[in-house]
């Protein structure tokens, strides 16, 4: 399953994409993450999986921007580095 943790408003699309069949809820995202906007959770499948918290996804935007936007000049956002599996996305 895909779980899009983020929104869109007239400025664009600002989502983390997390695969949840991909994550092995090491929690490595958790302690690299900058803006602290994971967090290691029980799905409604009984699973554990790394996702934005539910606090975090509508300032997304905001809080990756400083650090971690994804752009052309930036190196590759350590959220996603440290996700072995490849579970992490982001769309900007």
């Amino acid at each position: 399953m895909l779980a899009w943790q983020g929104y869109s408003d007239g400025s664009g699309d600002y989502y983390i994409k997390t695969t949840t069949e991909k994550c092995n809820a090491c929690g490595e995202c958790v302690k690299v993450c900058p803006a602290k906007v994971f967090e290691v959770i029980e799905n409604d499948y009984g699973d554990s999986v790394a996702l934005v918290k539910d606090d975090k996804k509508k300032n997304i935007k905001y809080l990756c921007s400083g650090q971690c936007k994804p752009n052309a000049n930036r190196p590759p956002l350590p959220c996603v580095v440290v996700c072995k599996p490849g579970a992490i996305e982001h769309t900007w």
